[in-house]
């Protein structure tokens, strides 16, 4: 995994584990045992499918560049239908607390994808490669390279 993407992961996965939490205390308060089972799997959903998501991009990345903003699309879509999967399985479950697996679910979705936009936001990635030392002379003018050459 590369450093920038392992920094997104730990940006967005900390908050979202600590929304998780506050979501189980306060559903516990409010619904007792059933609740804080809810909440628990509401936030612990969020953080696999959008983790799963992640280590997919960065596979993506890596083998098939030129498919990458295909597939971040295409993962979107995919994570909404799991989740709305998940939503028509559990409806009428009385494991636990249907209202509180819901808030936690949404809470802590809102909060992966403001923290991994803002992750974004403050990643420092170069999107043009600079140009190696040896591709230059003495003078610190560049090279002659012939037409069509790839440099």
């Amino acid at each position: 995994m590369q450093s920038n993407d392992a920094r997104t992961l730990l940006h967005c996965a900390v908050p979202t584990a600590a929304v998780g939490v506050v979501a189980v205390a306060v559903s516990t308060v409010l619904a007792g045992g059933k609740g804080a089972l809810g909440a628990a799997f509401g936030a612990v959903l969020v953080c696999a499918v959008m983790i799963a998501d992640l280590f997919v991009l960065q596979h993506t990345a890596k083998r098939f560049p030129q498919l990458f903003q295909m597939m971040g699309l295409a993962l979107y879509v995919v994570q909404f239908l799991l989740i709305a999967v998940v939503l028509a399985v559990f409806k009428d479950t009385t494991l636990f607390n249907t209202r509180a697996f819901a808030i936690s679910l949404l809470a802590a979705t809102v909060v992966w994808i403001g923290a991994q936009a803002r992750a974004h936001l403050k990643a420092k990635i170069l999107y043009v490669q600079p140009e190696a030392e040896d591709e230059r002379n003495s003078d610190g003018a560049r090279k002659a390279a012939p037409a069509g050459s790839p440099s």
